[in-house]
């Protein structure tokens, strides 16, 4: 039985070898993550692996394995691959929290509520160390790759802090701080799938756009699911929007609010006056819902899962493409 589940994105894959195949991976890429993050040392040890078994989605090392299905999936350069785009994924989240102030990430308390910030921060330079180490063998192309992903990871959580200038357009900054942070390592890895597994050169362009589109389709609908209604997951809708945090909704009702729409005024001034009260959040979660910028919202989202598909077609029709068409028309059917 497999420790870490595949994503709930790829469960349903009709092809059992394939299933199988990556399963079997996921064991040696968690074994590999398991290696990685062991340390004499007893604090950095046990905050390094913090994370790691906390469990999490693994997307990023299941698309290395996925995309390395066209060609010899079973190298270990693939599977060390696998570990360094999940460590890397890891390190970003223990500065994401503390630059966030999070409680809790995965269902645990996060690292700086455990350690403090200090020891949290340096425990994410430790991981992104630990992943160069492990990914030190696999080639300059490799290398290089790996540079620019963690240059844009940085670009974009910088561009994410300080915000739009006024010359820029909110939602086209948005939407590219998000290819930044997400799309750059989900790119990443389908890349290296590619790259390393000896799979035809000529596809490892299709599945760069395909990691950057669906990246940021992910994470919009990350924002739809924040206004929606609560679902099994139990996750709280209205946090990003109670925190303040800009999301393609509140951006678009902003700027049909600029354009004259007195509803989109309306709600932007119930937003900005504050909504630490229950009541307050439930009623702007439910006028936000009765707004177009809802549906226009998840369509955008749609739009770029769509395009990453469209992605694809140069990659030979068969399991894998099957697959990978699966896993983008499920991220946009999530609710959590």
């Amino acid at each position: 039985m497999s420790r870490i589940s595949l994503p709930k994105q790829l469960r349903k894959v009709a092809d059992r070898a394939l299933l199988k195949s990556l399963e079997s991976g996921l064991e040696l890429v968690e074994d590999g993550l398991l290696a990685a993050t062991a340390h004499a040392d007893k604090i950095a040890g046990a905050s390094a692996r913090h994370l790691v078994e906390a469990g999490g989605k693994r997307v990023r090392p299941t698309l290395v394995l996925l995309a390395a299905q066209l060609g010899d999936a079973t190298k270990q350069d693939v599977l060390d691959a696998a570990v360094v785009v999940e460590l890397t994924h890891l390190a970003t989240l223990y500065h994401d929290d503390v630059m966030d102030n999070a409680p809790t990430r995965r269902g645990v308390p996060t690292a700086q509520m455990v350690w403090g910030n200090s020891v949290a921060i340096l425990t994410g330079d430790l991981l992104f160390a630990r992943a160069s180490q492990v990914g030190s063998h696999l080639g300059q192309a490799s290398l290089t790759l790996q540079a620019d992903t963690f240059e844009r990871l940085c670009l974009g959580q910088l561009h994410e802090t300080i915000g739009p200038s006024e010359s820029d357009d909110a939602t086209d900054h948005y939407i590219q701080v998000m290819a930044d942070k997400t799309g750059s390592l989900i790119s990443a890895s389908a890349r290296l799938g590619i790259m390393l597994s000896g799979a035809p050169a000529e596809y490892e362009e299709p599945m760069r756009v395909f990691g950057e589109k669906i990246g940021v389709a992910f994470q919009l609908i990350d924002d739809v699911i924040d206004i929606s209604e609560a679902g099994p997951s139990g996750k709280t809708p209205g946090t990003d929007l109670r925190a303040g945090v800009p999301t393609l909704p509140v951006l678009l009702l902003r700027k049909a609010a600029a354009v004259g729409d007195v509803v989109a005024s309306d709600l932007i001034e119930f937003i900005d006056s504050g909504l630490e009260d229950d009541a307050k959040l439930a009623e702007a979660l439910v006028r936000l819902r009765g707004h177009e910028v809802a549906e226009l919202s998840y369509l955008e989202a749609k739009r770029w899962a769509d395009e990453a598909i469209d992605a694809l077609a140069p990659l030979p029709n068969g399991s894998v493409k099957s697959a990978l068409e699966q896993f983008a028309q499920a991220v946009v059917e999530r609710t959590n």
